[in-house]
């Protein structure tokens, strides 16, 4: 149990007919919460943050909070950087303890993304942690401060990234976007399929947020084994407080605190039903 590497968590998801979800945080209630619902149901999960995220929640504060709670929690935690666009960035996190890092080269011509990718393999080898990479561009940004185009993922070049770079897991376009969707998602499980047939790592799906039930068990039945849940965990949190507010049960700080952490708890437990991680922990 507690602090675990990545790799182990998603190879399991593999045999297990499941996937691993990877909540993002940015302060202790949602951590909290987060590992409350993970304990309840038994099952294993990724706690992260984005790079981009780290203006408001510092690295040196909020990655010890991350790794406490997974060394404390009673089921299987990997600490995981995501969307990591510097080696600075990248090699604080693996100095901290992360179990796992992501290196986001997508927005990169195929071959500058592979070298980086595979330094940042190299890196990460020398700490024992897992390594996660993407090719072609999820539509939005992490933040939501920039469109970014949708560019679904080539099933040939996803092949020739993995091999050549060596990386645990493989972030994959196919019509997933960050932050809230405009309009229904259409996935393009085509081309997921056809990466899954060429491709014998765990994928990972970005852009969780507004994703149907069905369609969240299509892709972990298809080859997805870790699914990112950023937008949900923030709008859960802030929404139990507004509707604490609203209902006049907060009255004062720790009422406050106890909304956000119910708001984490509802929206990690609700999802991990869908994953089937449930129970898998055990």
């Amino acid at each position: 149990m507690s602090l675990v590497n990545m790799k182990t968590l998603l190879e399991n998801a593999q045999k297990g007919g499941y996937a691993v979800g990877s909540f993002s945080v940015a302060n202790m209630e949602m951590v909290l919460g987060i590992i409350k619902a993970a304990e309840e149901t038994k099952s294993p999960i990724i706690l992260q943050i984005a790079e981009v995220r780290l203006n408001h929640s510092p690295l040196a504060l909020i990655g010890p909070l991350m790794l406490a709670a997974a060394k404390n929690a009673k089921v299987p935690v990997a600490v995981h950087l995501d969307h990591g666009t510097t080696i600075e960035c990248i090699g604080k996190a693996l100095r901290l303890g992360f179990t796992s890092v992501m290196f986001d080269g997508s927005h990169l011509p195929l071959e500058e993304n592979i070298a980086m990718t595979k330094e940042v393999v190299s890196l990460a080898k020398g700490y024992g942690a897992a390594v996660e990479a993407e090719i072609g561009c999820v539509g939005g940004s992490e933040d939501g401060s920039v469109d970014i185009a949708m560019r679904c993922t080539s099933p040939d070049q996803a092949k020739l990234f993995a091999e050549r770079t060596g990386v645990d897991a493989l972030a994959i376009a196919i019509g997933n976007a960050h932050g809230f969707y405009k309009e229904a998602p259409q996935l393009r499980f085509d081309i997921l399929e056809k990466v899954a047939a060429t491709v014998d790592i765990p994928l990972v799906l970005h852009g969780g947020t507004g994703i149907s039930e069905e369609d969240f068990i299509r892709c972990h039945q298809s080859g997805i084994k870790k699914i990112n849940i950023a937008t949900a965990t923030f709008a859960a949190s802030e929404g139990k407080v507004r509707e604490g507010y609203e209902k006049g049960e907060i009255k004062g700080y720790y009422d406050l605190h106890q909304k956000e952490i119910q708001g984490a708890y509802e929206n990690a437990k609700k999802h991990m039903e869908i994953f089937y991680s449930v129970g898998k922990a055990e």
